[in-house]
């Protein structure tokens, strides 16, 4: 199993949490944060590098640890650094783990960041915007089909329709891309390939219902029908990894 990476991209940004950068520096989580809440203003003054003229708090979010939420800071590169400032590695052995994970942490950021902006400058090209525009048309479409779909499985007795909407994107993004990270828009961070195929996805998706609400057919039916129709588009297109495509791309 691949080892999570202790930076990922959050909405489009390079971040390290807290609870994997505690658990490299070979440290009490609650002491990392204790440091943060102690040095607040200067870590909140990071945040302002970041394209944030008045920021009101860092990113966090809930991990678990040994089943049990808690709560984590999503620390940006320069507050990254900060922080492995404030604890002294007093051993000079090259294999020293915590030698190492600064090195593992520095490389992450950089190949981060080059990701991000490969990205930017793939989004930059008139042929992705063009591509853009046409999948927003395409996918108002599908969300239409959707938003029948739902009134349909209420009339034959769903409690829970509302939910068809998020599994049916949540399965088709599942079978078709690969993400790390976490993404406001998915499709902001998609190669243009990537958007074209969501595109023929989603067509497959309103095709599938559509089909299904015409024959009177179950509402469960019809999701399943649908998910056999995007298992099988995905199984002859295959998989692609969201973000490391535009790196591949800007190297070619």
């Amino acid at each position: 199993m691949k080892k999570e990476n202790t930076v990922q991209n959050i909405k489009g940004e390079e971040r390290a949490g807290t609870f994997l950068v505690a658990e490299g520096f070979q440290r009490r989580h609650d002491r990392i944060v204790k440091h943060v809440k102690e040095y607040h203003e200067l870590f909140l003054s990071m945040e302002k590098s970041y394209g944030r003229t008045h920021p009101k708090e860092i990113p966090q979010r809930k991990v678990k640890s040994k089943g049990r939420p808690i709560q984590e800071y999503l620390l940006n590169e320069t507050q990254t650094i900060f922080l492995g400032t404030l604890f002294r590695t007093t051993s000079k052995k090259l294999d020293d783990p915590v030698l190492l994970f600064k090195a593992k942490l520095a490389k992450e950021f950089v190949a981060l960041r080059e990701q991000n902006q490969a990205l930017r400058q793939h989004q930059q090209q008139p042929r992705y915007q063009i591509t853009r525009d046409a999948g927003k048309v395409v996918r108002k479409q599908t969300t239409d089909g959707m938003k029948a779909f739902i009134v349909y499985a209420e009339s034959q007795g769903s409690k829970s329709a509302n939910r068809y909407y998020s599994n049916i994107t949540r399965m088709m993004n599942g079978l078709l891309f690969i993400v790390e990270g976490k993404f406001k828009n998915l499709r902001e961070v998609m190669t243009i390939h990537q958007l074209m195929t969501v595109s023929s996805a989603e067509q497959i998706i309103d095709r599938g219902l559509k089909d299904g609400m015409s024959r009177k057919k179950f509402y469960k039916d019809i999701y399943q029908d649908v998910k056999k129709r995007v298992m099988t588009f995905a199984e002859l297109h295959g998989q692609s990894e969201v973000i490391e495509e535009c790196l591949k791309l800007e190297n070619k």
